[in-house]
């Protein structure tokens, strides 16, 4: 492509315009993660194991999302979920 007047190459600034479009939707979707987590979180607080039964498939769904995309490693993902998961279960073992 043609160099600009102010010496930037247009392919330059193209991945500028990119990357702040992945990053949007990279934060938003890390975003949604956490709040989904801090919901179970607060559900498994307070002891509510069929509300953190129902919340647990959605943030492992939203944990599995996010690692196909690359928004996080899928190992990462992985090592949430099972943190998670110890944490649902037990509950229900309480009762």
């Amino acid at each position: 492509m043609a160099k600009l007047k102010t010496g930037r190459h247009t392919s330059a600034l193209k991945e500028v315009r990119k990357t702040k479009t992945r990053t949007a939707r990279n934060s938003a979707q890390k975003s949604k993660i956490r709040t989904l987590a801090k919901k179970l979180e607060a559900a498994i607080k307070a002891a509510d194991a069929a509300l953190a039964q129902n919340l647990l498939k959605g943030v492992f769904s939203a944990w599995d999302k996010a690692a196909k995309k690359n928004v996080i490693h899928k190992k990462a993902a992985s090592n949430k979920k099972a943190k998670l998961a110890k944490k649902v279960s037990s509950l229900s073992a309480k009762k």
